[in-house]
């Protein structure tokens, strides 16, 4: 959980600390979103293909070598002199962390009997989720109080710790065996390059599509066109050759399959969440990023809490009734938020925060569950590089959905709410006097007045209209926790006090 949870630390502690990388790197902010982006980018190319890289090199090999070059790569980002060099750093942390995830997993699954993969997972999904939860926090404060390069030093204690105990603890288990080229492995060099072409492009629409307006930018048509070609002859490529450096086939397995789509929508969910109700505190409420941050921190203890019972009751009940509990609770918690006002006490988010975070606990560990029941031992790596795949890029399509959804909506709320300032309406004409009124007894005369409370009450619409489009981005969410339910019917039963049949795919 060690490199695990250093890894999805960093995919959200450097977000708070870009004004602060831009001054002291004498850069734009909008030229420092690609000290997150290049990271998104190499990070989803090598994710798909841990298993491929586990055959070639051993499993522990590969693992250890991917927390070494997250580690020196971190160490170099907290030195970088210039963004170039920052950049280049951050696309070599990518390239490192992208095995973290995978590997971790895939080490859990091999390493623990199916009685007690739950507790396993539990225990390793707390760092999954609670590390984005304190991200933001961490990174601000560390960056108020230090420097926004000791949010890359940190790392590499971390990263240390979990070299040692990775070398003494852990061991390939007998099936696994390495294969070079002599073995008959085969480099799918198409495969590769369409990969990296399609999620590269892929990533790097999605970071910046709502900045530059979508396609309304030509370079946005030109990079979806691009990875929208790529992927699709990736898949068709991959299914067709004897040798596939991602093994789609899996996918024939209806749990994984589902598991899979479960995991991609639980990615937009979480993710998107996670960016919205700091956002919303921050802009409309007056809380600094700290007290965000406070308000938050329920929520990922609620997790940690959890996460623990929740091992303990997979060894009872069976996966999908606690799924779609999970899915059930979120929404719940999502609709809490949706009718959140601006006028709300302090308590209030916390509360609704903690209920929303609550169901996430009974999400991540059991999908994984379902997940690999069915999935041959052999089949783990490459298993455990598609999910995590499905979860970041979930993650991605998340944040891009809820900034975008966002803006648009806001718009709308203000052209509907903006027809109401008519001289006709008498609500308006109201609320313009009783503003006016209060004006005038501080000393302004009554122009003045006039104009400065017209100012005041549009200023007014539009945090009204901007309110009213968060509660449209949790309803979204809401909608999206009830619409997998569903899903869990398609799944065959899982027990995991029984062995899992013999896979014959």
């Amino acid at each position: 959980m060690l490199a695990t949870f250093m890894e999805v630390l960093d995919t959200s502690v450097a977000n708070v600390s870009l004004p602060h990388i831009a001054g002291n790197l004498s850069a734009s902010v909008d030229e420092s979103t690609w000290v997150l982006t290049s990271y998104l980018v190499s990070n989803a190319v090598v994710l798909p293909l841990t298993g491929w890289f586990s055959t070639i090199f051993g499993r522990k090999r590969f693992y250890i070598g991917c927390v070494v070059l997250f580690t020196v790569s971190s160490f170099l980002c907290g030195l970088a002199p210039t963004l170039p060099l920052l950049v280049v750093f951050r696309v070599i942390q990518g390239l490192g962390g992208g095995g973290l995830q995978p590997i971790s997993q895939a080490i859990l699954v091999d390493t623990f009997p199916r009685e007690k993969q739950g507790m396993a997972m539990a225990m390793y999904g707390m760092g999954v989720v609670v590390a984005p939860t304190i991200g933001p926090t961490l990174g601000g404060w560390i960056t108020d109080s230090y420097s926004w390069r000791w949010i890359f030093f940190l790392n590499v204690p971390i990263g240390i710790l979990s070299v040692v105990l990775t070398s003494l603890l852990i061991a390939d288990p007998p099936y696994m065996v390495r294969k070079g080229f002599k073995e008959g492995v085969r480099i799918d060099f198409l495969g590769l390059g369409l990969l990296a072409v399609g999620l590269g492009f892929l990533q790097v629409v999605l970071d910046k599509g709502e900045r530059d307006d979508w396609f309304g930018s030509t370079y946005i048509v030109w990079f979806t066109v691009i990875a929208v070609v790529a992927l699709v002859g990736l898949i068709v490529w991959e299914l067709v050759t004897k040798h596939p450096v991602i093994d789609l086939r899996l996918l024939k397995d209806r749990n994984f399959s589902v598991s899979t789509l479960m995991i991609f929508v639980l990615g937009i969910i979480f993710y998107g969440t996670t960016v919205l109700l700091p956002l919303l505190m921050q802009t409309l409420m007056g809380y600094t990023a700290t007290e965000s941050g406070v308000v938050l921190f329920p929520g990922g203890l609620a997790v940690l809490l959890l996460m623990p019972v929740v091992g303990w009751m997979l060894n009872r009940l069976e996966s999908r009734w606690l799924v779609a509990f999970g899915f059930i609770i979120a929404a719940a918690g999502m609709t809490l938020l949706a009718h959140m006002s601006l006028d709300v006490g302090r308590s209030t988010p916390v509360y609704d925060w903690i209920v929303s975070r609550s169901g996430m606990a009974f999400l991540w560990v059991p999908m994984n569950v379902m997940a690999f029941y069915f999935v041959p031992r052999d089949k783990t790596n490459n298993a455990t590089g598609l999910i995590n795949l499905a979860r970041n890029m979930g993650g991605s399509i998340g944040i891009s959905l809820v900034t975008t959804m966002l803006d648009r909506r806001a718009q709308f709320h203000q052209s509907r709410l903006v027809a109401h300032f008519q001289a006709g309406n008498p609500i308006y004409q109201s609320a313009l006097h009783h503003v006016v009124r209060r004006l005038t007894m501080h000393g302004l005369n009554a122009v003045q007045a006039t104009v400065q409370g017209q100012q005041m009450l549009y200023q007014s619409l539009q945090k009204q209209a901007m309110m009213l489009s968060f509660v449209d981005n949790f309803r979204l969410m809401s909608i999206l926790c009830l619409s997998v339910v569903p899903l869990i019917f398609l799944m065959k039963k899982t027990n995991p006090r029984k062995a899992a049949p013999v896979s014959t795919h």
